[in-house]
């Protein structure tokens, strides 16, 4: 059954607001980490007492560091205490994304935080690893203890394919029961194939040309960069037909963006619309900016389809195309490896210009320009603009969308005048199952959960546009590796199934303190992880502390990165100084 997202999404935030005002009383102060209810008597007289329960805390000894936690807290055995520096009205929404997923203290120690932490999570979610064979397949098996309902094959199995004809050959063949993203051109097809289903997703998603800005980059001879001149950037927001390339490579329910995150989520769309396509201005501001003739930079991208970007090579190739025609800028296009491109955004080290996106973890503006633009943002864009990053924090901390409409305006129209990044399309994109599939549904947030699906075998395989990087996934943005991870791991809230509302998962409940500083999460009792163990307040400290503290020996990770916590988070706790 369809839904109308708009209303479903005020919904969501109204409820998510109703929720943070009503959210029962106060959470009380926690005793201090040690303090334990004293152990019950041995039932036998040879028997010792059992110990009292040790929670671990991780605790800021202030809030000067930048960043928005205060402490994380074991109160006991089925209770964690989150103290923040500021309001956070979206935190549900936020502590429920697949980033923040629990596995047991024990086995985040042995690993290191990084070696098999990667590629063999131990998680409580409905599936578990059996094998992955990279650049093959991952193979994973239905967990016999899992604490909610699986309806899932015994068998899970990921493939992934680059090209979406190649997808849609297998789906057809009866090789694999879904595919993601099919191709614009195949919407048709699978509609008009009665074995075939077709379910699409709502354009919760944004595709955008990035820049580099620092004066300094590898790439120019030490001359420097262009990029780093604002005129520059904007003359080329104003030389890019940007109308040309959703009408000739997107699929049908893609539209141009007018900002950065998409109209449907409160706020996205206040301010001034986006630069319009105008090549003469646009060559008349280059040549002010002291580049009459144009210059050479570079455009990386990786190859790798996704639902805000349906074709990057003959999208790279089209804006090459335009530059050169419209701005007489050469661009050299590098391809590079996905994993190596994204670590490389994160660390400032692409040349010139780039093509990315983002797709919604849920549907508040602290998770697109809040994450991009914010403090605690990547340095995918070299330097941040203090009058960006002032009002996102300060519209961060509202839970009124009316109060925060202000603050969500300055920093659209600053964004508007900086131009770290272009806005492109919100692309329209679908998923397909073979008809016979019980359950399939497509996720607006791009999270699928195949154990809520059934092909009536005892093996289901699903194939996507490209292999996980990891599945440590603290450590991870790649939508490929998170979707993989959404099947074993699970966080303290979740998202309802093919929705955006926050619901429970490891916690069964929560309570919120009346300046929505104070979260207390009560663990759901009886959880068993993986390996048997059994879930406590202590693993939830752990699995979040490792990311927040970067002085932790354990905050290792795949790339050291951790963009999902600085992003939603800010600083880390005891980050080392600035190079």
């Amino acid at each position: 059954m369809k839904r109308n997202l708009s209303v479903l999404l005020s919904l969501v935030v109204l409820a998510s607001i109703l929720l943070a005002a009503c959210g029962g009383t106060a959470a009380t102060e926690a005793p201090a980490a040690t303090e334990a209810p004293a152990a019950t008597e041995a039932s036998a007289a040879t028997e010792a007492p059992a110990a009292a329960y040790e929670g671990l805390s991780v605790v800021s000894p202030d809030c000067e560091y930048g960043g928005e936690f205060k402490s994380i807290e074991a109160v006991d055995e089925l209770t964690v205490k989150i103290t923040l520096c500021v309001p956070d009205p979206a935190f549900p929404s936020k502590i429920a994304f697949t980033s923040f997923a629990i596995q047991p203290t024990e086995y985040i120690e042995a690993t290191g935080g990084n070696g098999d932490l990667l590629e063999k999570p131990i998680g409580t979610g409905p599936y578990m690893i059996e094998s992955w064979e990279r650049g093959n397949q991952l193979v994973l098996t239905k967990n016999p203890n899992y604490w909610g309902e699986n309806v899932g094959a015994d068998t899970l199995v990921f493939r992934w394919g680059t090209e979406s004809a190649q997808r849609l050959l297998e789906l057809q063949s009866g090789t694999v029961d879904g595919i993601d993203n099919v191709g614009p051109d195949d919407f048709a097809t699978v509609e008009g194939d009665s074995n075939l289903a077709l379910y699409t997703r709502p354009a919760l998603n944004t595709m955008y040309i990035g820049f580099n800005n620092n004066p300094q980059v590898e790439g120019f001879d030490n001359t420097t960069n262009p990029l780093a001149n604002e005129k520059v950037r904007q003359a080329i927001a104003m030389g890019i037909d940007r109308q040309r390339i959703v009408d000739n490579f997107y699929p049908a329910g893609s539209e141009v963006a007018s900002h950065f995150t998409p109209c449907v989520i409160p706020n996205g769309c206040v301010g001034d619309e986006w630069y319009a396509f105008d090549a003469t201005a646009a060559k008349a501001l280059l040549t002010e900016a002291g580049y009459p003739d144009g210059f050479e930079t570079v455009l990386n991208y990786r190859d790798v389809v996704r639902g805000y970007l349906p074709d990057p090579n003959v999208v790279a190739q089209d804006l090459q195309a335009q530059l050169k025609e419209n701005l007489n800028i050469t661009v050299n296009i590098e391809v590079m490896e996905s994993g190596a491109f994204l670590a490389a955004g994160d660390a400032g080290q692409l040349q010139g210009i780039h093509l990315l996106g983002w797709g919604a973890d849920y549907p508040d503006q602290t998770n697109f320009v809040g994450y991009h633009f914010g403090a605690g943002a990547s340095l995918q864009f070299g330097d941040k603009f203090e009058d960006i990053t002032s009002a996102l924090a300060s519209g961060a901390q509202l839970a009124s969308d009316s109060d925060r409409e202000p603050f969500y305006t300055t920093a659209n129209n600053a964004i508007r005048t900086h131009v770290p990044m272009i806005p492109v399309a919100h692309g329209g994109s679908a998923l397909a199952f073979k008809a016979s599939v019980e359950g399939a549904f497509a996720s607006p947030l791009g999270n699928e959960e195949f154990s809520v699906m059934s092909n009536g075998t005892d093996t289901f395989v699903w194939m996507q546009n490209a292999e996980p990087i990891s599945l440590y996934c603290a450590d991870e943005t790649d939508g490929e590796s998170l979707r993989a991870c959404e099947q074993v791991t699970q966080s303290l809230l979740s998202y309802e199934t093919g929705g955006t509302a926050v619901e429970p998962a490891l916690a069964e409940s929560y309570e919120v303190s009346d300046d929505l500083t104070e979260w207390t999460f009560k663990l759901r009792p009886g959880v068993v992880f993986h390996d048997g163990s059994t879930l406590d307040a202590n693993d939830v400290v752990t699995s979040l502390s490792v990311q927040w503290d970067a002085a932790n020996p354990l905050h290792t990770g795949n790339t050291g990165a951790f963009s999902y916590w600085s992003g939603l988070f800010g600083a880390f706790l005891n980050a080392p100084p600035a190079q």
